[in-house]
């Protein structure tokens, strides 16, 4: 912060006692004297802290910035007895522009805004373009440059002292006072209260930029509650009634927006038709479970694509293999520029003949109890994740099921799930629990809550999981 030009010296007080008024001169002692300056002083303070009182006032109960700022200048003129003052901005797009401008000449004031104008259009002249949207931020040389012009154009008979508004530790402007009076001079007390001024319009600037990242931040807090409900729409309401079997699934989030997926889809047009005109549910059904690499919005939209994909792909009648590999296909292009992938299992489920269909591509296996030899198998097949090469080429498995038979098909954040210590539940954690399951819970939803329980003691965490987690139970019973 530097006072240009140079303060002058203070001069002589040119004060005198006055007369009385029967003509007489009162008598003029030491202890007169210093009664009168201590009077003067005491004004002088009261005048100062009643301004300053003002203006921090102001700062809390104006929320318009240009409001408040209409006063710095006045303000920092004020407090230190001088003509005028200047407020400089350093703005987003690059330009140094005179924001307020006060000065208790009105027609002085002309010739000081034409003078701190050209000023700054000569510093602007010499520096490199700013990147759009970012505050301007002037190197050291350029703000001395500013001062120095300032002074120059406003004259050198007028007693200019300029300061940084310094937000975060960037300078965001300069605030400058003036005077005419050749006696007046910038004391270490008048610079002071400048730099006061200076502090508070600092504040209110940046008070007014979190207002506004505030408001911003709410309005994506909205966006994403609606992406959150329409993701949630797009889930399925309840498990369909499909004959011998009972079904329970959840999907826990670890943001409001997951990347997580799961769907039973019927296999036919008929079939959607009869269910919603409350007809019986005989036919195929598929059961798919899917996860996006990543969480939030980006996983979110790309699941939601990956569901309307799917689905239409379903009601082909192709096999499992040749569903991932038309979807692999379809969607390799978007997700290639999307750096992301998917991991899909897809399975189809005959009531009839209780055989379940199924491919896999890269997805976490489900793990399916068998209850005539009390012993877990994995279902898997080989392939590779959705949208990772074009030409990947997926394999068909079947498994007969029987009464009993229970599967859970499941996302990696049940594995992937990590304690304090910073150990994984994983696979075989997760298997053990529910061959236990298996045998001491009496339903499809009991087995649900034990396994989420059961992850949940071993985070130790109830209230937030690192990543989405998904579960389906599917149970075989008797017709």
């Amino acid at each position: 912060m530097t006072a240009v030009p140079l303060p002058r010296q203070p001069s002589q007080s040119n004060d005198r006692p006055t007369t009385s008024s029967s003509g007489a001169a009162p008598d003029i002692t030491p202890v007169f004297v210093l009664k009168e300056l201590i009077a003067r002083l005491n004004r002088e303070q009261h005048k100062i802290q009643d301004l300053l009182s003002s203006l921090g006032f102001a700062l809390r109960s104006f929320n318009n910035l240009n409001q408040f700022l209409e006063l710095i200048p006045l303000m920092a003129s004020r407090v230190t007895d001088s003509d005028g003052g200047a407020l400089l901005l350093f703005k987003p797009n690059g330009q140094v522009r005179l924001e307020r401008l006060h000065c208790q000449d009105s027609n002085w004031c002309q010739d000081i805004r034409r003078a701190m104008e050209l000023a700054t259009r000569q510093v602007m002249a010499s520096l490199p373009p700013t990147a759009p949207g970012k505050p301007l931020t002037l190197p050291l040389g350029a703000i001395a440059a500013l001062d120095h012009q300032v002074s120059h154009h406003l004259g050198g008979n007028i007693q200019l002292f300029g300061t940084a508004i310094l937000v975060k530790n960037n300078e965001r402007g300069r605030l400058y006072v003036f005077s005419r009076d050749p006696q007046y001079t910038w004391t270490e007390t008048r610079q002071k209260l400048v730099r006061l001024v200076a502090d508070q319009t600092a504040v209110a600037i940046e008070n007014d930029e979190l207002t506004v990242e505030l408001r911003k931040k709410e309005r994506l807090d909205r966006e994403l509650e609606i992406g959150a409900e329409i993701q949630l729409r797009l889930l399925p309401r309840q498990c369909p009634n499909i004959q011998g079997v009972r079904l329970a699934a959840r999907c826990k989030t670890a943001n409001r927006v997951g990347g997580d997926y799961y769907d039973f889809i019927p296999a036919s047009y008929d079939q959607m038709r009869s269910r919603k005109e409350g007809g019986s549910e005989l036919g195929r059904w598929s059961v798919a479970i899917g996860d996006v690499m990543g969480k939030g919005v980006p996983a979110g939209l790309i699941m939601t694509m990956t569901r309307g994909m799917l689905r239409a792909e379903v009601l082909n009648g192709h096999s499992p293999a040749r569903i991932l590999q038309h979807l692999n296909r379809v969607m390799y292009a978007d997700l290639e520029n999307s750096n992301r992938f998917v991991t899909l299992f897809y399975s189809e489920y005959d009531p009839q003949t209780r055989i379940l269909s199924y491919s896999n591509a890269a997805h976490n296996p489900p793990l399916l109890w068998q209850v005539a030899t009390k012993t877990i198998k994995r279902l898997d097949t080989p392939g590779m994740l959705i949208g990772l090469d074009a030409d990947t080429h997926y394999q068909d498995a079947q498994i007969q099921l029987h009464p009993g038979d229970t599967l859970i098909y499941y996302t990696d954040g049940f594995t992937d799930a990590a304690n304090q210590s910073g150990d994984r539940f994983d696979e075989e954690n997760l298997t053990q629990a529910f061959q236990w399951a298996c045998q001491h819970c009496s339903s499809p939803q009991e087995i649900l809550e034990y396994l989420f329980e059961r992850v949940r003691s071993f985070t130790g965490n109830a209230d937030r999981n690192a990543d989405d987690m998904t579960l389906i139970v599917m149970q075989i019973v008797d017709d």
